[in-house]
Formats: structure tokens, C-alpha cells, sequence
């Protein structure tokens, strides 16, 4: 098993919705981006991503949130290539408090996960 993390802050242009909040849409983007980390590291290729089987949003995001988001690559067939993603809200913006403030949470927040596909043609394949 192979394994990325990606580590970002969520900001005003991530916002999506009233309030600050960050659409769904970004961290399907971030898990996207770590696939392609995955497929270059084991492929040499970033391949093309084929299918989501499953993804569930679980907590709120908000401009100012830093996430962590953890990959792994759980199975290569021939041109196949199967992942798990994990998307954890590692810091939290207090606008409330004051424009800036922020804590760092006490356990990391699990905001989304997903597992999916990804496709490397056998002919890209360079590892």
C-alpha cells in the first residue's frame, strides 16, 4: 500500500456558500489531486480517474479550515488502480472571535471520505 497526504487552508475563494462555506466540489478536487500524487508515484503517469464508488460529506468546512486529506492506493490491476481518501479538518477558523483567529483542534475532524478508481493506460505505465 502506498500513502500521500496533502495538507491545505480552505480560503475566501473556496467559499462556496453563505456563511464561508466550502462546497463538496473542493475536496472531491483535493482527493483528485492526491490520486494523481498516487498514480505519479507508483505509474510515472497521472492516469485519469475513472469512478468514485462511494463518497460521504460528514462535517462543514469553512474558509479559514485547514484540512488534511490522506490517500492510499489499495489494489493495481492491470491499468485499474483502487484508492481510499480521507479528508480531516486539522484547524479551525474562529471569525467570531476575530478575523484571524484560529485553534488548532484537540482531534482531527473527519469532514469526508471516498474511495474510488483510477486509470493508467498500460502503455503510460512507466514503473
Amino acid at each position: 500500500m502506498m500513502n500521500v497526504q496533502l495538507r491545505m487552508r480552505m480560503s475566501t475563494a473556496d467559499a462556496h456558500y453563505g456563511g464561508n462555506l466550502v462546497d463538496g466540489a473542493r475536496i472531491m478536487g483535493l482527493f483528485g489531486d492526491a490520486a494523481t500524487e498516487l498514480l505519479i508515484r507508483n505509474d510515472g503517469d497521472e492516469g485519469l480517474f475513472r469512478a468514485y464508488d462511494k463518497v460521504d460529506f460528514l462535517a462543514p468546512v469553512y474558509a479559514g479550515d485547514y484540512l488534511e486529506v490522506n490517500a492510499t492506493l489499495v489494489s493495481c490491476g492491470n491499468t485499474s488502480r483502487k484508492m481510499t481518501f480521507e479528508c480531516f479538518k486539522v484547524i479551525e477558523a474562529h471569525p467570531n472571535i476575530a478575523p484571524s483567529a484560529a485553534r488548532v483542534l484537540p482531534e482531527k475532524i473527519l469532514v469526508a471520505s471516498a474511495s474510488g478508481t483510477c486509470v493508467v493506460p498500460k502503455e503510460l505505465q512507466r514503473k
